[in-house]
């Protein structure tokens, strides 16, 4: 790799303002109602004010969802459930208007923002501003080679980290973070369980769109393939990414660090942007204090990886349709959580 050095993250991700969160609780302490009769409302309340450094909490009005999009070449083995096409539908519907995530983010009055890493398919399909930060056509089969090569991966991961930087300077105040991806949660299942040290079939599920036994049996083979290519390289959490990740998760990876070094929080959503949180918590140790698991997808990956980094789903509604519409989901409620903190009147 060239001069991306991984280790600057630890010194450049700072945790939540501590200071600033005692006095979100003191604060808590005088409104009505009683203390803990938000639940967890409270908890998210506390923890903006920390991340936002200001008491009372401002409210979250520039949400973004934020979709990177990929495609990967162990789809080809029958391991699942998304368009047979690929991944573009997926884009194409989301930038329709016509997808789950896309419904609810208009009702929500978030930006949905779609970031081609690796679609299968001609460029000029979409519109430059999707395309522009493209590094490949699909990601490598993650069962027999390598997803990218060396500097597919840093420049996947740079991608990541400029739309980082995009997000922050445009006032985005919170990113809800998700994945239009065909074979992506093969990939996420890989990388978790590379990093949790487990066998395959703990970290198989049955993806988003959902796959029947004999194509479960085929994935868990393929992730089982995949992790002999991956614990070779563990130590290193670039190559790991170009080994059995993709241009996708890669980028996702460096987007999740440098928003925490500008102090964006962040919601995921799935499997994929769990695998990629957990590879970021390898690079920097801060960074989870900096994102919300926005639900439990049902995926036995995702809660392996959401328990490694000691994060709670706030929602847990059966969803596993992927896309970021889980963790939108959770959007209103960390707005609710925002607006509680601040307007509550303190008691008399």
């Amino acid at each position: 790799m060239s001069g991306l050095n991984l280790d600057d993250f630890a010194s450049l991700i700072e945790r939540p303002d501590a200071v600033v969160r005692r006095d979100a609780e003191e604060r808590r302490e005088r409104l009505a109602p009683r203390p803990g009769a938000l639940g967890r409302l409270d908890e998210l309340g506390e923890w903006l004010a920390a991340g936002q450094g200001s008491v009372p909490v401002k409210p979250v009005e520039r949400p973004r969802v934020l979709l990177f999009a990929g495609d990967h070449g162990v789809a080809s083995l029958g391991v699942s459930g998304g368009p047979e096409a690929g991944a573009q539908e997926l884009v194409r519907a989301a930038l329709a208007g016509e997808s789950a995530a896309a419904i609810l983010a208009r009702r929500f009055g978030a930006g949905l923002r779609v970031v081609d890493m690796a679609l299968d398919c001609d460029p000029d399909a979409f519109p430059e501003d999707v395309t522009r930060h493209r590094v490949r056509r699909g990601s490598g089969r993650i069962d027999i080679e390598d997803a990218l090569t060396a500097e597919e991966a840093e420049q996947a991961f740079r991608t990541g980290m400029a739309v980082a930087d995009e997000e922050a300077d445009s006032g985005t105040d919170l990113v809800v973070l998700g994945d239009l991806s065909v074979g992506g949660t093969t990939a996420a299942g890989t990388l978790i369980g590379a990093l949790c040290g487990t066998d395959a079939s703990v970290v198989t599920g049955r993806g988003s769109a959902g796959i029947d036994d004999l194509a479960w049996m085929r994935k868990c083979a393929a992730i089982r393939d995949a992790l002999r290519r991956a614990r070779p390289v563990l130590g290193d959490q670039l190559q790991l990414l170009a080994a059995v990740g993709g241009a996708d998760l890669a980028a996702t990876t460096g987007f999740l660090l440098q928003s925490a070094v500008r102090r964006t929080p962040v919601i995921l959503d799935g499997v994929v942007s769990a695998a990629c949180a957990l590879v970021a918590q390898r690079v920097a140790f801060r960074a989870p204090d900096w994102w919300l698991a926005g639900q439990a997808s049902g995926d036995p990956a995702q809660a392996k990886a959401l328990d490694r980094m000691a994060l709670n789903p706030l929602l847990d509604h059966g969803v596993t349709v992927g896309e970021g519409t889980g963790a939108l989901l959770a959007l209103p409620l960390v707005q609710a959580a925002a607006a509680l903190a601040a307007e509550l009147p303190e008691r008399s």
